[in-house]
């Protein structure tokens, strides 16, 4: 009697309704014409995912399949499996008794490297199947991102220069062709392409007495990621190749430099402005990640509620006065000017801007980098602009009396201005620029609108649930419904989101529209919690009161809005 022959994994994923027979014949035509198997082609063209895939060719194949989300790996096996070698050939060590290397690949049948690893390390292997992603995922926990790149240089770099010593390394006469060793470069660029995967605005290279440790600003929350702590090592040659990508000074450790470049990810491009300023153990690097494509964007996308989106859509449409934006460094301030002179911007209008940093080129307007080493400030720059008959100015910050009074006089002259300012609410603008020094009359007569704002993280749609929230918590954002628990969301955490329950930030709001009752109050210098209890009591929404309509609207959390405003005086 002849044996019963065992099902092909097409026939047993069509059993299982995980695809279709149509399907199965595209992914077998992708086969036959790649030469591949018949999971990468299905993998590759979409048809289902690994996580679905890999238990049905485990059960085929009679091997264990592991799921490495939230598995701890043994140390003992990482520490017996070189970086290089697990990188290289994409597999994660599990477990290690002495004699028996557990790992995952993607390929269990893949005698080849099986054999290496078990040469390698004079043992047993048995192989598990895992997911590629997942693989990786757990190389960079583990080893730290870059780890085989870092590996390599320890053993291409002479013994002398495995010392911690900072100042040994600083002596080092070779730093110059260091900062330009592949291996340098490579290191730097995987610490970037890491940097953008996880959608982190800010990289922060920063180094202790044993330690340079590289954290991400991610949703505005600093993370540490994972490196190996021998980069150390290359401390000198890491902050090198940093400058010479960005033109600064290699040999200048003792002052503070700025520089900025380009680099391509993909099919998108990066800014990168790089601070660089010396401390106690070294220089400390601070790269922002700046996408023209995220920075681009239109009025609708700011996150604001249909009253506020008529408010501003009325103010930047007058002809002339002055529009603020206030908020601390990072609330998003600068993405709201350009949205607005997006809309704005017109062959009928001219437009001039003087900014510190340009963080994006915009076509069709005419932008100037404030440069204080050649006098080129923002208060010599708009006089300059004023010559040129511009309609509309955006000036990137007010910081003095002489470029709040030259943005007053330019708004009272019949231009449009734009510019912000560091104040924790709208009100607040007011008395600033009363300190500056500025009449509260010209305050007064040139002010349209002000506009105070935070960014908020923005729930996972993966991992969004339900929570119900108690009085004592509602009575923090609103009375509207202290007296009852009311259900609203969060996100648990998921991969997807890197456990943190957030993806994305969203702006929320406080629009002062300055009337004539409220010019009244500024002429008469009262201060500016009157200012802003007239203004609520005229309809003004408060930060935190916008906040707990997001929430109300499932976008965010309660834990978000209370992180990022002010209970006194409900901002």
């Amino acid at each position: 009697m002849a044996s019963e022959q065992p099902i092909r994994l097409g026939e047993l994923l069509v059993q299982k309704e995980l695809i279709t027979l149509d399907q199965l014949d595209t992914a077998l035509k992708e086969q036959k014409r790649t030469g591949s198997f018949l999971g990468s082609a299905l993998m590759r063209l979409g048809l289902i995912r690994p996580d679905k895939l890999l238990p049905v060719l485990s059960d085929q194949l009679n091997i264990e399949y592991v799921s490495l989300k939230g598995l701890n790996i043994s140390p003992e096996a990482i520490k017996n499996v070189p970086a290089k070698f697990a990188y290289h050939y994409k597999l994660i060590p599990l477990s290690w008794d002495g004699e028996e290397l557990k790992i995952a690949v993607t390929d269990p049948y893949d005698v080849h490297t099986l054999d290496d690893v078990g040469l390698l390390l004079n043992c047993r292997v048995l192989p598990v199947l895992g997911e590629e992603s997942d693989i990786m995922d757990a190389l960079k926990k583990y080893y730290g991102v870059g780890a085989e790149t870092v590996e390599a240089m320890m053993s291409d770099a002479p013994e002398k220069e495995h010392s911690l010593d900072e100042s040994v390394i600083a002596k080092t006469e070779n730093i110059d062709d260091l900062a330009a060793d592949a291996s340098v470069i490579k290191f730097v660029n995987q610490i970037l392409l890491q940097a953008y995967q996880e959608r982190a605005t800010d990289v922060h290279i920063e180094p202790f007495g044993e330690q340079l440790r590289i954290r991400y600003r991610i949703d505005g929350v600093m993370y540490e990621t994972s490196v190996p702590q021998s980069i150390k090592h290359f401390q000198s040659a890491i902050i090198s190749r940093i400058k010479i990508m960005s033109n600064l000074n290699i040999s200048e450790k003792r002052l503070a430099q700025d520089g900025r470049t380009k680099i391509k990810m993909g099919n998108k491009e990066l800014d990168l402005r790089i601070s660089i300023i010396p401390t106690a153990f070294g220089e400390s690097v601070n790269i922002r990640l700046l996408s023209s494509q995220d920075m681009l964007i239109s009025l609708t996308s700011l996150g604001l509620s249909d009253r506020h989106l008529k408010s501003l859509n009325e103010n930047i449409e007058k002809p002339h006065g002055i529009i603020l934006v206030t908020g601390p460094t990072g609330s998003g301030k600068s993405t709201t000017l350009y949205a607005c002179l997006k809309q704005l911007n017109q062959t009928t209008r001219k437009i001039i801007t003087i900014e510190d940093p340009i963080e994006y080129l915009m076509s069709g307007i005419s932008q100037i980098q404030v440069l204080p080493k050649i006098d080129l400030t923002f208060a010599q720059g708009l006089r300059s602009i004023l010559r040129h008959d511009p309609d509309i100015i955006m000036v990137g910050e007010i910081r003095d009396y002489e470029t709040a009074e030259i943005s007053i006089r330019a708004a009272l002259t019949g231009h449009l201005v734009f510019s912000t300012l560091h104040t924790n609410d709208a009100p607040g603008a007011v008395a600033r620029l009363v300190d500056m020094g500025v009449e509260p009359y010209l305050v007064a007569s040139s002010v349209e609108c002000i506009i105070a704002q935070r960014l908020v993280r923005v729930i996972c749609k993966e991992c969004k649930q339900e929570v119900k929230i108690g009085r004592e918590l509602l009575g923090q954002l609103s009375s509207e419904h202290s007296d009852e628990e009311i259900t609203i969301f969060e996100g648990r955490g998921c991969d997807e989101c890197k456990n943190t329950g957030y993806s994305g930030r969203i702006a929320i709001h406080e629009f002062l529209d300055v009337g004539e009752d409220i010019r009244d109050l500024i002429v008469k210098r009262k201060p500016s919690h009157m200012i802003r209890k007239v203004a609520i009591d005229r309809g003004m929404m408060p930060m935190r009161t916008d906040g707990w309509q997001k929430i109300k609207n499932g976008i965010t959390s309660v834990e978000e809005v209370l992180r990022v405003t002010q209970e006194e005086g409900g901002i």
